[in-house]
């Protein structure tokens, strides 16, 4: 008898802690790819200016002053694209995490409800009890 009413402890145990178990492996993941973009747009950006720096360090005369120049507007343009670009993409992570929170949520809603039910059903007299103590003291208000 008792180690059905451990069993049944650990069960129950169990689908409390899922849901939660479940938002901390959604949000660890989501963070994990988060940082791993954020990594290699710095890493990106940090070769783009070495690279200017570089080429910063080779201008000799007029003439590659203004080949220097004129690199360095493509590269602005190019930096900003890249910009735009990873914006969006940290954009469209934070959506798909949004999205799989919510579902996340509603199944453990669902989940909640459900079992809020079965309880109801399995117990049918806590159900009445709880209602007629709410009509009591409805009653004395």
């Amino acid at each position: 008898m008792q180690d059905k009413m451990m069993d049944a402890f650990n069960t129950q145990t169990r689908q409390l802690f899922e849901p939660m178990r479940k938002v901390n492996s959604l949000m660890l993941n989501n963070m994990e790819k988060m940082t791993q973009y954020q990594l290699e747009a710095m890493k990106r950006y940090s070769h783009m200016g070495t690279e200017r720096m570089r080429s910063a360090s080779e201008i000799e005369d007029a003439e590659s002053l203004q080949e220097f120049g004129a690199k360095q507007a493509e590269m602005l343009n190019e930096l900003s694209q890249q910009m735009q670009e990873d914006a969006r993409a940290m954009s469209e992570m934070s959506v798909e995490f949004k999205t799989e929170m919510e579902k996340l949520f509603s199944e453990a809603g669902k989940q909640m409800s459900e079992q809020a039910s079965a309880a109801a059903k399995a117990d049918p007299t806590a159900k009445a009890s709880s209602q007629s103590s709410r009509s009591s003291n409805s009653t004395k208000s």
